[in-house]
């Protein structure tokens, strides 16, 4: 081979340069193996010792009685009495007004976070027994005159003595609550007949409709924020009724898509036609295929109403023109309307869902890469969540009526990993063993002692199913960082929430006076009175 000047050019040989290679290779392998047995000895002697050290103590942990270190928490100051960290009305001015997202959870820093006890108001009382507590509480318990000054002409309630009663009134059902109800059930026949079981209340107030429809067989959760109304929720937690804190805002509400049977504002105050409906978008997201939007109050019988709601006949024309539009396109139909009272219901037949994906349609039908159950700090989008086709048993007609639906395996079950017919059983069964295992420990069980009770680690709902003939109600939590099965909850007709354990809870203090915790196969009973 020459240079590309001409002059000739010698190859080097390969052998000259594997010769020094290969020595250096033989150095290096002698001095790691060196290395390596000066390490692992070293390494032994203190993996034995490790071992020896942990068999002692095992030794003496197993002889000896189980030792706990106890941990003590201060008393936070009394003004803390109402203190939800993560609603907490004195760091609002830090977010947005924007549709009221600052009613939202915003929870502290962990700087921030509080590492006391939260202590009942002053004379607190233990709470009056179900079902006495429906209709009745100590005022020392929630001890709220604003509210009481403010609505007790509208028979919200009424202090007298050392107690509030609830007459059953409210804003749009003057002549009592169960009136209303039984108005809305001429209008509604699958009220009667376990057809309807789950409910959502937006706008609770002190939650009496939720608390009529227990005793017709509905179970409600009633949803209100922390507002000028001061503590709703609180209310009806010491009533025996379900509740929860949260707003319909900037983000979703914490239950899955699909999942009540019935949706209901009284006068909620919610602008349901502003910011392009999407506070009915979420309404819809959560309503089964063919569940019920009751609606009373503005603009329902606007011809018979306006003078009374400061405005004029032809606004409130055009607010349920709007209303109805808006309904329509997001594939509702007025089921019925009868004074006070206007039900739509969601449509299943997916013909009006295909239209929505037609261009330039308002509001679209939400694309494939929007998860429907995904409701832990989602935001709302502007789009419509189209029943899922695959789903034959989720529509209200194809579920089986209440209390049958309690323990039939739901069609969802099988979305859950390792999900089944036979898993969904053995679950349901496992949990009525227990059940009478707790009620041998916990006598108070099954009795007007425990009335509101909180599931912080369920599966399929199997502990709240195993106690559905007690006076109790039980509020199912799956985690946010769980296996989605709250549908499935949802489905048998139980009621739930996600949550996360890390961040505080959404529920009012002092409110839940049982609480089942399950850690793998460890069960934890807790009790608050």
């Amino acid at each position: 081979m020459k240079h590309k000047d001409g002059k000739p050019f010698s190859q080097p040989d390969k052998s000259s340069r594997t010769v020094p290679m290969a020595i250096m290779f033989i150095v290096l392998c002698g001095f790691s193996f060196y290395l390596g047995g000066i390490f692992c000895s070293e390494k032994d002697k203190y993996v034995a010792t490790e071992i020896t050290k942990a068999v002692e103590t095992s030794t003496v942990k197993a002889t000896g009685p189980l030792q706990i270190k106890a941990v003590n928490f201060p008393e936070c100051p009394a003004d803390f009495q109402d203190y939800t960290p993560c609603t907490d009305p004195k760091r609002w001015k830090k977010y947005s007004f924007y549709r009221l997202s600052f009613m939202e959870r915003h929870c502290p820093p962990i700087f921030e976070k509080k590492e006391c006890l939260v202590p009942p108001p002053d004379g607190y009382k233990s709470p009056i027994r179900w079902p006495k507590s429906k209709d009745e509480c100590w005022y020392r318990n929630v001890p709220y005159d604003w509210i009481n000054k403010q609505k007790s002409n509208q028979h919200w309630l009424k202090k007298q003595g050392e107690k509030f009663l609830f007459p059953g009134g409210g804003t749009m059902f003057p002549n009592g609550v169960s009136k209303y109800v039984d108005l809305m059930q001429d209008l509604i026949p699958g009220m009667k007949d376990g057809t309807i079981r789950t409910a959502i209340d937006t706008g609770c107030g002190v939650a009496s409709w939720g608390g009529d429809l227990l005793d017709r067989g509905i179970l409600t959760v009633s949803l209100a924020p922390r507002d000028n109304h001061e503590a709703q929720v609180q209310f009806a937690l010491e009533r025996g009724i379900p509740a929860i804190l949260g707003i319909i805002s900037t983000q979703r509400l914490p239950f899955p898509s699909s999942s009540f049977d019935m949706a209901h504002c009284s006068r909620c105050l919610i602008p349901w036609t502003e910011f392009g409906g999407i506070y009915l978008l979420e309404v819809h997201r959560v309503l089964r295929p063919g569940g019920f939007w009751v609606l009373s109050g503005p603009p329902v019988n606007y011809e018979n109403r306006w003078r009374g709601w400061n405005t004029t006949i032809e606004e409130q024309k055009s607010d349920y023109e709007k209303l109805q539009e808006l309904l329509t396109s997001m594939c509702f139909k007025l089921y019925n309307k009868k004074d006070d009272i206007a039900v739509w219901q969601k449509l299943s037949d997916s013909s009006c869902y295909k239209k929505l994906e037609a261009p330039d349609t308002y509001p679209p039908k939400c694309d494939d890469g929007t998860e429907p159950d995904s409701a832990w700090y989602t935001p709302i989008r502007p789009c419509v969540v189209a029943p899922n086709p695959k789903y034959k048993q989720v529509s209200l007609k194809s579920l089986a009526k209440w209390p049958a639906r309690l323990h039939a395996a739901p069609e969802r079950v099988y979305d859950v990993r390792g999900g089944s017919d036979g898993a969904f059983k053995h679950d349901d069964s496992k949990w009525k063993s227990r059940v009478k295992h707790y009620k041998k420990l916990l006598p108070a069980i099954g009795t007007d002692k425990i009335r509101n009770v909180m599931d912080m680690n369920t599966l399929y709902g199997g502990f709240a199913a195993a106690m559905a003939d007690y006076p109790l109600w039980v509020m199912n939590v799956v985690s946010s960082y769980s296996p989605n099965t709250l549908a499935v909850v949802y489905d048998r007709g139980l009621i739930g929430t996600y949550h996360d354990w890390y961040i505080l809870t959404a529920f009012e203090n002092r409110s839940f006076r049982f609480f089942l915790l399950k850690l793998s196969d460890w069960l934890m009973i807790l009790l608050y009175s």
